[in-house]
């Protein structure tokens, strides 16, 4: 009979980049980050909702499931920072038949936790983050309630917070969604 002490938790072997939650960082500043996040978007402020993002940025909104790899399964967005500019220019043009007119949003976000420090390229440690969302959309033709979970990795980049990763979960990514030209 094995006792607990003799068994071996395989989980240990792997390094998975968590470390613990970097110095310097607390909830009240890494909160007002994101309620800025979320009400630039929001408010279709593209310009300076764009300027959050670092150079190494990644957008992701999975498909099919929390866990699934981006780079084998379809995703509804899976960006680098040049699409993500790409998708700011194309929704500044106005012309974007989905979000013509341009959808009336807000979201509100609860539940944020300082989760672990993340290994970044760049040898240093971004801040994960987790929080739950509602967003609230209205369009001409109908209303909608968007809900999930978003882990977020966060940097200081010359005394500024700045999103280095966005995963946007949401609770019914299993079913075919019908659009989402706005930004999650």
């Amino acid at each position: 009979m094995t006792t607990p002490t003799e068994v071996h938790d395989k989980s240990d072997d792997v390094d998975d980049g968590s470390r613990p939650i970097p110095e310097g960082w607390g909830l009240d500043d890494v909160s007002q980050f994101l309620f800025k996040e979320a009400r630039l978007a929001d408010e279709a402020d593209y310009d300076n909702w764009e300027a959050l993002w670092t150079d190494d940025a990644i957008y992701w909104v999975p498909s099919g499931g929390a866990d699934v790899d981006p780079h084998t399964n379809v995703a509804f967005i899976f960006d680098n920072r040049r699409r993500i500019s790409t998708r700011m220019q194309q929704v500044k043009t106005g012309k974007r038949y989905a979000q013509a007119p341009p959808s009336n949003l807000r979201r509100v976000l609860g539940n944020i936790e300082l989760l672990c420090g993340r290994d970044n390229g760049e040898g240093q440690v971004d801040l994960e983050v987790g929080a739950n969302f509602i967003a609230y959309e209205s369009t001409k033709r109908e209303n909608r309630v968007w809900g999930g979970r978003t882990t977020y990795r966060l940097r200081r980049v010359d005394d500024e917070i700045r999103l280095v990763y966005k995963k946007v979960v949401l609770v019914d990514n299993e079913k075919p969604i019908s659009t989402m030209a706005f930004l999650i």
